[in-house]
């Protein structure tokens, strides 16, 4: 008998992503609603939809993951969306890519460590400004609900000394946006239509540099 939980998550099948991160699924979903009655993870307004608005929304973007990369950086993680959704999923392909999460937030930050713990993910957490770190290495950044594009490619630009890619969730006035990025930026880009809402778009940015 498939469970509820199963048809719910069911739109993850078209990704390849396996049934048997639907358990860690439900158990990061019960530990953000619990740890949402001591400090602000999400909209309590979006406690009743979090698979769709929240989990599903994430993990949407594993289809623009390059699987040989190692590492994946977060930034401004919050309660690890889309990261730890990203760590579970490649929990279960057995892959070794390792997340850095970074989060300012104290008390969001202990909340990640003890998700990262609890799910044995290969994950770690900064607690840290993204904006005052410099000379970040990484392959991946990745980013959700964080800053506005031009901001993100700037902090891309000043603060990473190496990465590959950027991939992003856009929203409405996204293409706005990318059009003026393009009046300052040299890049290539691929999208795709987001699975959970008809205004939004999963973007990866690649082959990226300022324009002189």
């Amino acid at each position: 008998m498939i469970s509820s939980n199963t048809l719910q998550y069911s739109v993850l099948e078209t990704l390849n992503v396996s049934r048997e991160t639907f358990d860690d699924f439900e158990e990061y979903r019960s530990l953000i609603i619990s740890g949402n009655r001591k400090i602000n993870l999400i909209s309590p307004k979006t406690e009743n939809i979090l698979k769709e608005r929240h989990i599903i929304d994430s993990a949407q973007i594993i289809e623009f993951i390059d699987k040989n990369e190692n590492y994946c950086t977060d930034i401004g993680s919050g309660p690890g969306l889309p990261g730890i959704v990203l760590a579970i999923i490649m929990k279960h392909k057995k892959n070794s890519m390792k997340f850095n999460l970074y989060e300012k937030s104290f008390r969001k930050s202990q909340f990640l460590k003890d998700v990262i713990k609890k799910l044995k993910l290969n994950a770690e957490v900064f607690q840290k400004n993204i904006f005052e770190e410099k000379k970040l290495n990484t392959d991946i950044i990745v980013a959700r609900a964080f800053k506005p594009l031009p901001t993100i490619l700037e902090l891309a630009n000043n603060n990473f000394k190496n990465f590959k890619s950027l991939i992003l969730f856009l929203g409405k006035s996204g293409k706005y946006h990318l059009s003026e990025c393009s009046k300052k930026w040299n890049f290539e880009f691929k999208e795709k239509q987001s699975l959970t809402s008809s205004e939004s778009k999963i973007i990866k940015i690649y082959n990226f540099v300022k324009k002189k």
